[in-house]
């Protein structure tokens, strides 16, 4: 449960009235005091709340929204602005607020998910990813506070409420569609081990290959950090490898930014390479050539992440949800029959 003033006064062995003054900085309250005071409130992980409607109806009548990096990081990718638009429509029709997350390494998110619940400045909280070792996930279970995820949760799903696609299946089928356009030679580019969608895109591009009898080839599994690299890296990358004749990148940014690399390397798209991607972002469909990638419904994740939400504030005895959002590919120009 969450650090009460009452846990805190017990602490500092004086009354719930003076810590609330201590919080207030009241001049009456001596210096020792006020000292002993914010040392327990330090120890116990305890944040002060000063919204007064909070406290007066004990609700914020506010989701958290958590995102994986700093917000200026974050939002210059479609996905998030998306998911937050449908996030907030739906809390708009519930007459709740937003309030998204600014920190940016693991540490300092972790921290501020802390200080958002135990200063009692959220009702609840929408995580827009899942780690495959996420602490956050596990201190919001273990003090029993409303949460939901974006994405699938690696350990203990069955606990958790969470809205994703089913990204073995959609991966599956677009290494199909290449393998049924003669590919053979197929590379995963932009992997992160660190996200749980990445692992399941992994897989379904692996159980492709494997029924159309074609061996996996770890050579072929690209790095987003390489990526991070830049043209060199790509370049360092095709030379090391039989290159490949097609690609199965993990979001739209990425497949533009190489096919971008690609045009001054005069490797051309699809002649030379195919390539597909996921996300349909906007400018995957005004790209050169148009892109073909898989429409993941990322606002729909967004609404069913904030209703699930919202239902598990009002009733907390509410079982855990599994929502699955239909993914669905979009064929465009940027895939080929090999020759």
């Amino acid at each position: 449960m969450a650090i009460t003033i009452k846990d805190v006064a017990k602490e500092a062995n004086v009354s719930p009235s003076t810590v609330s003054r201590v919080i207030a900085n009241n001049p009456r309250i001596s210096e020792e005091t006020k000292k002993r005071v914010r040392e327990a409130m330090d120890k116990l992980g305890y944040h002060p709340n000063f919204t007064a409607r909070s406290l007066a109806v004990n609700s914020t009548a506010t989701i958290g929204v958590v995102m994986p990096f700093s917000a200026s990081h974050v939002l210059q990718d479609p996905f998030f602005p998306e998911v937050i638009r449908g996030i907030s429509v739906q809390a708009r029709e519930h007459k709740y607020g937003l309030y998204l997350s600014t920190a940016g390494t693991e540490d300092e998110i972790y921290e501020e998910v802390v200080g958002m619940v135990q200063g009692r400045r959220v009702d609840g909280l929408i995580l827009l990813y899942s780690r495959t070792d996420d602490r956050i996930i596990k201190y919001l279970q273990k003090i029993d506070f409303p949460f939901t995820v974006i994405g699938r949760p690696v350990i203990g799903a069955e606990r958790v409420t969470y809205v994703d696609n089913d990204n073995i299946y959609i991966t599956k089928v677009v290494t199909d569609y290449l393998i049924e356009l003669g590919h053979t030679k197929i590379a995963f580019v932009g992997y992160d081990g660190d996200f749980v969608f990445m692992l399941d895109r992994l897989e379904g591009y692996k159980q492709a290959l494997s029924e159309a009898g074609i061996s996996f080839n770890q050579d072929y599994i690209v790095q987003k950090s390489t990526i991070n690299k830049g043209k060199e890296a790509i370049i360092s990358f095709l030379s090391s490898v039989d290159t490949p004749t097609a690609l199965v990148c993990t979001d739209d940014f990425i497949a533009i930014e190489l096919m971008s690399h690609f045009e001054e390397l005069t490797i051309r798209c699809p002649e030379d390479v195919s390539i597909a991607s996921f996300n349909n972002v906007l400018l995957a469909e005004y790209s050169k050539p148009p892109l073909t990638s898989v429409d993941i419904d990322i606002f729909q994740l967004g609404v069913e992440g904030a209703s699930c939400l919202i239902e598990k504030i009002k009733n907390p005895d509410v079982l855990p949800k599994r929502i699955t959002i239909p993914a669905k590919l979009i064929e465009r120009k940027s895939c080929a029959r090999i020759k």
